[in-house]
């Protein structure tokens, strides 16, 4: 109804760390066996199909899926979806990393790499803590990193080595792991500038056919973004959803710059006060002056739902 490009990513989730290790009590809420999930992916597919949304799977992470299960689940899935993206946190923390040396003798992402089939459907979610071989190896398997900024600032888990990554080509888009934010320009300030803290220097994402950060850094992760979801979303072109969005050039922050500084400073200063204006999905508008066509329907609905929430309490 919101007109959401929406890819949807059930998460497979069976043990609480290496080794098949059984889950806590706290965890069993959300615990599925392979099969399970492979039925609900069955359940699921028609209806996505018919929303013109994509469906894919997360395991969670390593120490959350067995390799068994990683393998029939996998097998199962592109069975049934050969291109459906496959989404897991991997090398999250240091902590994961010890773990996992500790269980298999490897580091995540190298035993990834040699044990799952990662390639272009894959996104590695945070990939935080690689070495210069597991970078390298990572961008050549062609699987996109998904750079969480805010959500990795928020847990202290540490800086991507972004440089490093696109030496070797690698592929890069941005998410919300832990919605400590869900704003994409906040989230690319904060990539940007963790860069800057890390190596000590500034427009460390800029520079080639793209000099302004803001525009090469939206491009990029434009790119990585739309090839994550499977869906047909990386910019105006033949071929690609016509999904974009209008910056207000009123707004305070661009107001009397100049056209070619506005989205620089939309992702620079204005991040706390959005300067989006509209948003068209698919090619009709869904949001106009800031608002969306359904504000005053979803409105209502939140306040029945919470009155009734209230009621039963």
């Amino acid at each position: 109804k919101t007109g959401i490009g929406m890819t949807l990513l059930p998460v497979l989730y069976q043990t609480s760390g290496f080794g098949g290790l059984p889950p806590r009590e706290d965890q069993a809420r959300f615990i599925r066996s392979t099969d399970n999930m492979l039925s609900l992916l069955q359940q699921l597919e028609p209806v996505t199909r018919a929303q013109q949304a994509a469906l894919g799977l997360a395991p969670h992470s390593l120490r959350a899926v067995p390799p068994d299960s990683l393998k029939a689940a996998l097998a199962g899935l592109h069975a049934m979806l050969p291109k459906a993206p496959v989404h897991i946190h991997i090398a999250e923390q240091t902590q994961e990393v010890d773990d996992c040396l500790a269980w298999s003798g490897q580091r995540p992402v190298q035993w990834l790499l040699e044990h799952a089939p990662v390639d272009a459907r894959w996104c590695l979610v945070h990939a935080t803590h690689m070495t210069p071989e597991e970078y390298a190896g990572a961008a050549r398997s062609a699987a996109v990193a998904g750079i969480c900024p805010t959500t990795e600032a928020n847990l202290g888990d540490g800086i991507f080595d972004m440089p490093a990554w696109l030496r070797h080509g690698g592929r890069w888009g941005i998410g919300s792991d832990s919605h400590a934010t869900v704003n994409a320009a906040e989230e690319l300030l904060m990539l940007e500038y963790s860069q800057r803290l890390n190596l000590r220097q500034r427009n460390v994402l800029g520079g080639g056919a793209q000099p302004q950060v803001a525009t090469s850094m939206t491009l990029q992760a434009v790119a990585g973004g739309a090839q994550a979801s499977g869906r047909a979303i990386s910019g105006l072109a033949v071929g690609q959803q016509a999904d974009f969005v209008v910056l207000d050039a009123r707004h305070v922050a661009l107001n009397g710059l100049p056209a070619d500084s506005g989205h620089a400073a939309h992702v620079f200063a204005s991040h706390r006060t959005s300067a989006i204006a509209d948003v068209w999905v698919r090619g009709q508008q869904r949001v106009q002056a800031g608002r969306h066509a359904l504000h005053e329907v979803a409105q209502q609905g939140f306040v029945l739902a919470r009155k009734a929430l209230l009621q039963g309490a």
